[in-house]
């Protein structure tokens, strides 16, 4: 692989400092089943080959996330910090727009964080919703008709009344998964975390300048100045993007870490639709 990469650098750059660059950006998880945001599965090929590339110095992420699934992002910061360890390069992390709840997370993978004063990050928290419609299918004469083997099997069911235990539950699941983003972001931050538990953990989030104070971030900067001032004016920061191809095409996929178009045509304005909205209302949470 290295080989490989290095054929396509010119001879005169050869022996100049890389710093591959890797956008990771949008939700993270399965938005809707055709169309997935970043997940590991989509991003992984891409980050091994931004850490093999020869002459590297570092790795660069750059992070513009307002969250999503918890697992993926997870599995994201694990994957990052192993391949940061085995090439033993340090990784550099800066937020566009805003890395939140589990794009923090992510961002927490980089031994230094970076972000513009007008960015948010933080969130660091646990969030699930739902819709009750139960007033509605009596109104409009419509008859609930659900059949389970289990008693918890139908837990949270949109279209039967809020039971206090499936919530007490849920609140439950909750609080574990939050225990372990919390956790992650200690190991990660370490004694540059500046505030109390009750402050920094509580899913709050805050701009750059704030965040850096809190210990959320280490400095104002964005990728260029920042990159030259560390290694030089002649670093070189190539963008390493997802591999494209004849199968990727076909089904609608296309370059960007993670993405994936849904089919075409009327079957898929429904889930074009849904996915849109979804999307949507998770980049609004941060006025976005």
């Amino acid at each position: 692989m290295r080989a490989v990469l290095m054929k396509l650098v010119p001879k005169r750059w050869r022996g100049t400092p890389v710093v591959p660059v890797v956008r990771l950006s949008g939700v993270i998880g399965a938005v809707t089943p055709l169309r997935p945001g970043v997940t590991l599965a989509g991003v992984a090929k891409t980050l091994e080959r931004a850490f093999a590339m020869d002459n590297a110095k570092a790795v660069a992420l750059v992070i513009n996330s307002p969250g999503g699934s918890p697992v993926q992002s997870r599995q994201i910061y694990l994957r990052i910090r192993h391949l940061a360890q085995e090439k033993k390069l340090p990784v550099l992390v800066f937020v566009e727009d805003v890395a939140a709840s589990g794009g923090y997370m992510i961002a927490c993978a980089g031994d230094e964080i970076f972000c513009d004063p007008s960015s948010i990050l933080g969130s660091v928290g646990v969030v699930g919703s739902s819709f009750g419609f139960t007033e509605l299918i009596k109104k409009i004469g419509v008859e609930r008709r659900l059949y389970t083997s289990g008693e918890h099997k139908a837990t949270l069911d949109p279209f039967l009344p809020e039971n206090p235990d499936d919530v007490a539950r849920l609140k439950a699941i909750q609080r574990e998964i939050h225990a372990t983003f919390i956790e992650l972001v200690k190991a990660s931050r370490g004694s540059r975390l500046k505030e109390t538990d009750s402050l920094l953990f509580t899913g709050e989030y805050w701009a750059g300048e704030r965040s850096v104070a809190l210990g959320l971030a280490d400095a104002i900067g964005d990728p260029r100045s920042t990159l030259r001032a560390r290694f030089g004016d002649k670093v070189l920061t190539p963008l390493i993007a997802p591999s494209t191809g004849l199968l990727a095409g076909l089904f609608g996929r296309k370059a960007g870490a993670g993405a994936l178009t849904s089919f075409g045509g009327p079957l898929g304005v429904p889930d074009e639709l849904i996915s849109a909205l979804e999307t949507r209302a998770i980049w609004a949470k941060f006025g976005f």
